[in-house]
């Protein structure tokens, strides 16, 4: 036998005893409330079930008809305006071709879809998948069937439109209305074309006839019980849709009930009414495509009847169960005792022979738990030294919208907010710059410092959190119980003032929305997020709040292509004012414009690309480093777009410089090069062209530089140059004045005669003999 003060005795005694009372308790609590909580678990199954047709009839239906006129208005097989131009005449196979489409469509949705139509109001033309091409549709046999959509399409502000169902034969000029069967009631989709057009200024109506039965179908194969009483209704309380045809617009004795439900206001719902002195239980859900609604009443009998067997079953069961429950008290007894068993040998084993004196396992649990509590407290200082990382997850989590609400209550705690603040809003500061003025061993030290200072900072009713993130921007999150702009406006100025002393740098800050919830603090981030991007191009504004700037985030418009072709261009042409006034207009027009930051980063990266590729096709280097400059790193390390603006035109101005150096350079050694050529090859082809090709240059620019730097056209020197070799040809007395002409090279030896006497003014053979006689001459002197 136990001890009576063990833990077994007494937790037997207390076992037995609360297991009677438990049972007994809970049967009455079932034998009263069952029956309810089953008719409410009944109703909520109807208005799940509800849902689900609702869902249902949405996605097969009503969506696909949807779908089927995306797929007409995008597909390119057939030309959907055919007859939208005024004076269009069309061939037949056009129309056929058109007509095709439809019929094609419909033969792939036949489940559901009865005809698609093309009706053209500007023309009064219409292209029917089923009925063929009609002119003047509006009027003559058969109009009528279609004329609801049609004249309501004509004067609708909307584009688009879903009719009544409707009795429409498969045969309109042949039928009697009256003879239309079931199977043919039709409701019907329109909507213009083109797709952001209106009813009154669509060019092209498509209509699409939907089996009335597709519906009805889905409602008796997911709501059997409850067909009969199932209607489709619209704003006005008329049906829309029902399985018994008969009662179509007629809602009868439902009709109170239905407005009932109309009148509620809520998309779905569910309420007790009575139709015809019976009690019913009325479920109603919203289609959202159009806005009708789905009614469906349940006599209240269909829950009770069987929520009476219900009851009788758990007072049964809740009899037995007491008998159970006693029987199973020793066994659940044991069962809940060995747990308590092992603890108490763990403990023991655990702390020695010192507790083997403790009879009470209870007591003896108390003391580990004793023991347990002083190590929970020294881990707890080691999670306080480690706050600090704990609080940034926390923070980054907060502006990133990683937690719910309900998470946030919890880790609150975590931020130091010991009660939930009525406003909140997130200030950004671009640290970034400031980053780049400290050495890498002061900067944590001079970012904890300011962040602890703007913590402490003792603000009324207000607190600060402040963290820095990944990004090198520091996020400063204001808790307040009073929403105030001129908090903001004081708060901003002082942080501004606080970060100029602490980095000795001016700084850029950005201002989010207020909000309400401290979970959705990341959307006020987010806003301030999206003004810093300005910043780089707005660096006059140390405060940027103005909400219109975030207008500029959905401007479509483009900076036009010209200015960088123009940029480019001025690059190519070494034209360092007109480059330079090309980047300052490029400059002007972003600032000026209300351009997307992202699409003007974008930008700018270009021109910096069409500036490299320039560079690199001229082999540009720069004389201060040792190969290419690398444009692109040097620009992203630039703060602002004014800094942009000034090293983009220090770089273009040194680098047109520094080639104009290079290419003066460059013409001096070409000019040697085709001198030497002429003087070895005097006798052979020396035409711009071949001399051009020897030294790499064109003729155009060979015959340039001989201009320029010798100031002589290119043919005149060569000519002298040859006229000075057969010069000394001539003088050497050894060779005719045919080989003469030949070796100097010229093919006639008239044409070098006439070229001779131009430049010396004598002809070869009257020099020749001048020569000769002077040499006769000194001789006998």
């Amino acid at each position: 036998m136990k001890k009576w003060s063990s833990a077994w005795a007494g937790l037997a005694i207390s076992y037995g005893s609360i297991v009677v009372v438990i049972v007994l308790l809970i049967c009455s609590f079932f034998y009263i409330y069952f029956s309810r909580s089953y008719n409410e678990e009944l109703q909520n199954k109807n208005q799940l079930i509800l849902e689900n047709t609702t869902r249902t009839i949405e996605g097969t239906i009503l969506q696909r008809v949807q779908q089927i006129y995306l797929d007409l208005s995008l597909d390119k097989s057939a030309d959907i305006r055919l007859f939208a131009e005024p004076f269009t005449r069309s061939g037949l196979d056009s129309v056929i071709d058109l007509q095709e489409l439809l019929k094609s469509k419909v033969a792939g949705n036949t489940d559901m879809i009865q005809a698609i139509h093309l009706y053209y109001p500007g023309q009064n033309i219409m292209l029917s998948s089923l009925y063929g091409l009609h002119y003047n549709a509006d009027q003559g046999e058969g109009s009528a069937y279609y004329s609801d959509w049609l004249q309501d399409m004509r004067t609708s502000k909307q584009n688009s439109l879903w009719t009544a169902s409707r009795q429409v034969p498969q045969d309109i000029f042949s039928r009697v209305p009256g003879t239309a069967d079931s199977s043919n009631a039709l409701f019907t989709y329109t909507h213009s074309y083109p797709f952001q057009s209106t009813g009154e200024t669509g060019d092209v109506y498509i209509a699409i006839d939907v089996k009335e039965s597709a519906v009805s179908s889905i409602i008796e194969n997911m709501m059997p019980s409850q067909y009969k009483s199932t209607f489709i209704v619209n704003h006005m309380g008329n049906t829309i849709s029902n399985a018994n045809t008969d009662t179509l617009r007629q809602p009868g004795e439902y009709g109170a009930s239905i407005k009932k439900a109309l009148q509620s206001g809520n998309a779905k719902g569910s309420f007790d009414d009575k139709i015809d002195n019976t009690s019913v239980v009325v479920s109603y859900q919203t289609l959202p495509s159009t806005g009708w609604t789905i009614y469906s009443a349940m006599p209240a009998s269909f829950y009770y009847e069987q929520s009476i067997m219900v009851q009788k079953l758990i007072l049964g069961i809740c009899m037995i169960a007491i008998v159970i429950g006693l029987a199973l008290s020793a066994v659940l007894l044991r069962a809940n005792y060995s747990p308590i068993k092992r603890l108490v040998s763990r403990i023991k084993d655990l702390s020695g022979p010192a507790t083997t004196h403790i009879t009470n396992e209870y007591r003896l649990i108390d003391s580990a738990f004793m023991q347990l509590n002083d190590k929970v407290s020294s881990l707890e200082e080691t999670l306080l030294a480690n706050s600090p990382a704990i609080k940034h997850n926390a923070v980054l989590n907060l502006l990133h919208g990683g937690y719910s609400r309900e998470q946030w209550a919890e880790e609150r705690t975590a931020l130091g907010i010991s009660y939930p603040y009525h406003a909140y809003s997130c200030l950004l500061l671009n640290t970034g710059v400031a980053h780049m003025g400290l050495s890498s061993e002061n900067l944590p030290s001079v970012i904890s410092r300011f962040i602890h200072g703007l913590e402490s900072l003792s603000l009324p009713d207000s607190r600060l959190i402040a963290e820095e993130l990944p990004d090198k921007k520091l996020a400063v999150i204001l808790c307040t119980d009073i929403a105030s702009e001129p908090l903001l406006d004081k708060l901003s100025q002082l942080l501004l003032s606080e970060a100029q002393q602490q980095f000795q740098l001016d700084i850029q800050l950005s201002l989010g929305s207020w909000v309400q919830e401290l979970a959705d603090v990341h959307r006020s981030f987010s806003e301030a997020q999206a003004l810093m991007k300005y910043a780089y191009f707005l660096p006059e504004l140390y405060i940027l709040k103005d909400r219109s700037i975030l207008q500029r985030e959905h401007n479509m418009d483009e900076i036009p292509q010209a200015m960088l072709a123009k940029f480019r261009d001025k690059l190519h042409a070494r034209q360092p004012d007109e480059a330079v006034a090309a980047v300052d207009q490029f400059i002007a027009t972003m600032r000026e414009g209300l351009y997307p930051a992202d699409y003007c980063h974008f930008m700018l990266a270009n021109a910096v690309f069409v500036y490299s590729d320039v560079v690199k096709n001229v082999r540009y280097k720069h004389p201060l480093q040792l190969g290419h400059p690398d444009l692109y790193h040097e620009y992203i390390s630039i703060a602002n777009i004014v800094a942009y603006r000034d090293w983009l035109v220090e770089s273009i101005t040194v680098f047109i410089s520094e080639t104009e150096k290079r290419n003066s350079d460059r013409a001096v050694s070409t000019i040697g090069l085709a001198k030497q050529y002429i003087e070895e090859h005097l006798s052979e082809d020396l035409s711009l062209e071949a001399v051009g090709a020897q030294v790499f240059i064109s003729s155009k620019y060979l015959s340039k530089l001989f201009k320029e730097e010798l100031g002589v056209t290119y043919t005149d020197y060569v000519t002298s140059r040859r006229m000075e070799r057969a010069k000394e040809l001539i003088e050497n007395n050894n060779m005719t004045i045919e080989r003469i002409a030949s070796s100097v090279g010229y093919g006639t030896t008239a044409y070098f005669i006439k070229r001779f006497k131009e430049m010396y003014g004598c002809t070869p053979g009257h020099y020749l003999r001048k020569i000769a006689s002077a040499g006769i001459a000194e001789a006998g002197s």
